[in-house]
């Protein structure tokens, strides 16, 4: 599934009209995006939760020279599945 076949099911699913869904979902993941910069967590009970991880600087090497480098820290966004979406793909 793609995003437009998303923003189609969203139509389908709550009567909306293609462009109030593709706004719609466009403000969901803005308003997720804002909040992962600003350092916060986004809970959806029953989906999941968005969060940041840190990823400390490390050494690692070029496999091509053999050589050393250093791979730089960073913020990665993560996703943990909430129980009730675990739940509903276990019983498929």
């Amino acid at each position: 599934m793609n995003k437009q076949d998303l923003v189609s099911a969203i139509a389908d699913l709550s009567g909306f009209s293609k462009t109030d869904a593709n706004k719609a979902l466009n403000s969901v993941i803005e308003a997720i995006t804002n909040s992962l910069e600003a350092g916060e967590v986004v809970r959806l009970v029953g989906f999941g939760t968005f969060s940041v991880q840190e990823r400390a600087e490390s050494t690692g090497r070029n496999p091509r020279t053999s050589e050393q480098i250093t791979i730089p820290a960073a913020r990665l966004p993560k996703f943990k599945a909430g129980q009730g979406l675990r739940d509903r793909l276990a019983s498929k």
